[in-house]
């Protein structure tokens, strides 16, 4: 099982930036995979889950203003992340279970 996420980047306060995930080595079109992310020094945050039947579920504080979605031929997951705050600045990883990738640094400062 492997994730490789991408995309990540300097974005000045109420920017753009999506976030790509290359999956490989489980069941795509059924599994949960989920982006989650850690400022430093704070413990992991839960960001948004897309589930085997294409449901979306996302974290209060970024609802309204990213989008995960799937490429089910392609076995990519993207975050789409728009008017980005401060304190959106974090390591995002994506995976499944307890296994993630190594993770996309995205930072919001002007």
């Amino acid at each position: 099982v492997q994730f490789v996420e991408s995309g990540g980047g300097l974005v000045q306060p109420g920017g753009s930036l999506t976030l790509s995930c290359a999956t490989s080595g489980f069941t795509f079109n059924t599994t949960a995979v989920k982006w989650i992310r850690q400022s430093m020094g704070k413990r992991l945050e839960w960001v948004t889950t897309v589930y085997g039947d294409g449901t979306r579920t996302y974290a209060d504080s970024v609802k309204g203003r990213f989008t995960i979605s799937r490429d089910t031929d392609k076995n990519m997951v993207y975050l789409q992340m728009t008017n980005l705050k401060a304190e959106d600045t974090a390591m995002y990883y994506c995976g499944t279970g307890q296994i993630r990738g190594q993770g996309t640094q995205v930072t919001v400062s002007s």
